[in-house]
């Protein structure tokens, strides 16, 4: 242990990797998604009708949090070049004589364009879109009734047959900040300790200090390998729990479950990344072999993980692998304990996973020690 610390204190590569790239993700994501929904997203119009109807629903549009109106186009053709410019990601087209149908009940058509090139941008503009479509002919209904004689009450029936009383579960606020950093930022983590976990190893080969290293622990590598990895276990420890002090007591992400269960998952994290760092090197005990497989399966992990796109919806093949994957294991837990509050016993399989995830090495461990005492480093 002491000499490990010794080596951790010497390369600049541990500080940065645990510590200062770590902090620095973790600040970079939180305040990315501080305001929890993009606000202000730019948007156009095209209105040929002008008339103060028209007027009356591109103001209601503007009005919106998430959009804002910043131009107006004469045509189709000169808004949709406003989107391939990136100028605006949608636009709402008003044609002409809307407003006219719309009172002699003849139905108009608006139409509404949107770039999905930004998924989160098209998402919540179209939902903005598709709601002023609806109050604009909700409201020209409205006046035509209430000239009828009909009541509020008639009125309110006939324009909304079915009230839908929305509750979102743990998340009321539709904040980004809690959906996507709880999975990117432990995603990244959990990418720097697999790195650092096979860079720990191979520099004991690239530096030929594998017999020094064996030989400190009388040739037992289980010993070997406990020493050389509980300081990294409790460096990473101390960074995986600041993170979630900060994100659940500073900024008061949302938590159904104690902070037992927190405390948990943050050390199965740790042990389970180090374990497939480990297992990893010792698969292919080469300085870049082994990096590179743990880099690629980090990679992979965001994808897998079912947080972007959800992995019921993938084809069956990789619903199996998705299985292999810790970052997977690790969302699933923290949605069903941490985030939803369900009791620990729900997420069981998921345990075990990240259970098997930190006894891999043991598949290895005896490669391992051929490694240190037999092979040679070859760039």
């Amino acid at each position: 242990m002491l000499r490990e610390l010794r080596i951790l204190v010497k390369n600049p590569i541990y500080g940065f990797c645990m510590v200062v790239f770590p902090i620095a993700v973790m600040m970079f994501f939180t305040s990315l998604l501080e305001e929890g929904l993009p606000e202000s997203l730019p948007i156009g119009v095209v209105d040929l009708d002008n008339t103060s109807t028209t007027r009356s629903m591109v103001r209601r549009l503007d009005g919106f949090q998430t959009s804002q109106v910043v131009d107006c186009y004469s045509s189709v053709a000169e808004a949709r070049h406003a989107i391939q410019q990136n100028k605006i990601y949608a636009f709402l087209y008003i044609p002409k004589g809307t407003t006219d149908k719309l009172l002699a009940s003849r139905q108009p058509k608006i139409s509404y364009y949107y770039s999905n090139a930004s998924v989160v941008a098209g998402s919540l503009l179209m939902k903005d879109l598709k709601t002023i479509s609806t109050l604009g002919s909700a409201a020209v209904g409205q006046a035509t009734m209430s000239a009828r004689g009909f009541t509020s009450g008639q009125i309110q029936a006939f324009l909304q047959p079915i009230r839908v009383d929305l509750h979102q579960v743990a998340n009321p606020w539709s904040n980004y900040n809690v959906y996507l950093s709880t999975v990117m930022v432990p995603g990244v983590m959990m990418l720097f300790i697999f790195l650092i976990s096979a860079y720990s190893i191979g520099t004991e080969l690239k530096f030929g200090r594998s017999k020094e290293w064996l030989a400190l622990a009388n040739n037992h590598i289980f010993d070997a390998l406990v020493g050389k990895f509980l300081p990294h276990l409790l460096i990473w420890l101390a960074i995986i729990y600041s993170y979630e002090y900060y994100i659940f007591g500073v900024l008061h992400f949302p938590h159904e479950g104690g902070v037992w269960q927190i405390i948990l998952i943050g050390l199965l994290q740790v042990l389970s990344s180090m374990g497939f760092g480990i297992f990893a090197f010792g698969l292919m005990p080469s300085l870049r072999m082994s990096m590179s497989v743990c880099s690629l399966w980090a990679v992979l992990s965001f994808s897998m993980a079912g947080s972007a796109f959800p992995v019921m919806g993938m084809d069956a093949p990789l619903q199996s692998l998705s299985w292999l994957f810790p970052l997977r294991h690790y969302y699933m837990i923290y949605q069903i304990t941490v985030f939803n509050g369900f009791p620990m016993l729900e997420a069981w399989f998921h345990f075990a996973a990240l259970v098997a995830f930190i006894l891999l090495p043991w598949i290895v461990v005896g490669k391992i020690k051929n490694a240190m005492l037999t092979y040679v480093y070859i760039p």
